[in-house]
């Protein structure tokens, strides 16, 4: 390594690109854990997430700096001349350097988001109704006559109809091919927002629109000992349907059941976009004609539900979703003593993400960028 002159840049791309795809599949496969096995953690501040965006981005930035040294390096002088005016370059410590940087600013931004534990478990009694949001999942509701896309909109209706509940359990099914209970029935609207804000249509493999399924679990999934007036709120766009929704939905009704439908997307329709492995848009769906596929609103399908199961239908449209008619519906309906048991006593733990954080970063800045004593100590890449 002594004498070095530049950068081995193509080996510390390698390095930085394994570890960068190392941490997002840790960091996808942990959260997706937590929302799915671990009720007892939450997150204070959710929104921070994104800034996690800004990790890749600080390497492609680093990256262009060593390229831009290594550059100016051969631009002063020969390699032969290089080596004895430039002081030993080592490529080993300046990438350990600023994978330490990296993963501070992570974990600290990690501190930010504020993860929760619940530390003991309670009882609580509420007065309400029981309520199933079904939510289709399937690759139509990434369509986009709907701002910003069906499955985003309908999502934000689900939030905001949970923001005007009071004391009613809810619970959440998702379907596509199939179908499969989200997240069981509970009172706590925090745990749902945040189970329901990682929903995405890569959840569900087996393609379709089983809208009786999900009707069939949401009925499993009510808690057949309560008293409590049940309600089930079908969020779809009705396209592809595969089994006997209608069937499904008045078993539901001949029980006592109330089914709403939120119908998601346009009559007219609008095509289904398709991503590739980065989740960059490559193009739209097609069928094997290769033309494009319009996906619309199966409205007349929809409104059939709705009669067989007593309910309303509201539609969205553009970016707004006339709720108030479903949510007077479900506010009105008379209310029974419910007991849940849900989490409590939430105690903050964003002080072992800053402390790696600085941790990490103290560690970088007592680094040197070169030393000839750890230069020869370590030799990952030099």
């Amino acid at each position: 390594m002594t004498g070095r002159s530049t950068y081995r840049t193509k080996s510390m791309f390698i390095l930085l690109l394994v570890t960068e795809i190392l941490f997002w599949l840790t960091f996808v496969g942990i959260y997706l854990a937590i929302l799915k096995y671990v009720p007892a953690i939450r997150f204070d501040n959710p929104r921070a997430f994104w800034l996690l965006a800004a990790i890749p981005a600080i390497s492609v930035l680093y990256m262009w700096v060593l390229y831009r040294k290594n550059a100016r390096i051969a631009r002063f002088a020969d390699a032969n001349l290089a080596g004895h005016m430039v002081s030993g370059i080592s490529s080993t410590r300046t990438v350990l350097k600023f994978l330490l940087f990296k993963f501070g600013v992570a974990f600290l931004i990690l501190a930010l988001v504020n993860p929760k534990i619940g530390t003991r478990l309670k009882e609580v009694t509420t007065q309400g109704i029981d309520i199933i949001f079904c939510l289709d999942v399937s690759r139509s509701m990434l369509a986009e006559d709907v701002e910003p896309n069906r499955l985003e909109r309908a999502k934000r209706s689900i939030n905001q109809i949970i923001d005007r509940l009071g004391g009613d359990r809810i619970g959440v099914v998702i379907f596509a091919g199939n179908a499969y209970t989200q997240l069981p029935i509970t009172t706590d609207y925090e745990a749902a927002k945040m189970f329901i804000s990682g929903v995405d249509t890569d959840m569900l493999s087996v393609q379709g629109t089983a809208i009786g399924a999900a009707v069939e679990l949401a009925m499993e999934s009510f808690d057949p000992e309560s008293t409590s007036q049940k309600s089930i709120i079908i969020i779809t766009d009705g396209e592809n349907h595969e089994d006997d929704a209608l069937s499904a939905v008045e078993r539901a009704a001949s029980q006592g059941m109330e089914v709403h439908v939120v119908g998601m997307g346009s009559v007219e329709g609008a095509p289904i976009p398709e991503f590739n492995n980065r989740g960059k848009q490559i193009g739209f769906k097609e069928d094997q004609e290769g033309k494009t596929v319009v996906s619309a609103l199966n409205e007349p399908m929809l409104t059939s539900l709705v009669d067989a199961g007593n309910g309303i239908f509201v539609r969205a449209t553009g970016n707004y979703v006339a709720i108030d008619e479903l949510v007077n519906a479900l506010n009105e309906k008379e209310k029974a003593e419910l007991e849940t048991v849900q989490f409590a006593d939430y105690e903050h733990r964003f002080q072992w993400f800053l402390g790696i954080g600085l941790l990490l970063l103290l560690a970088d800045s007592l680094i040197l960028p070169s030393s000839q004593r750890w230069s020869h100590e370590i030799h990952i890449i030099d």
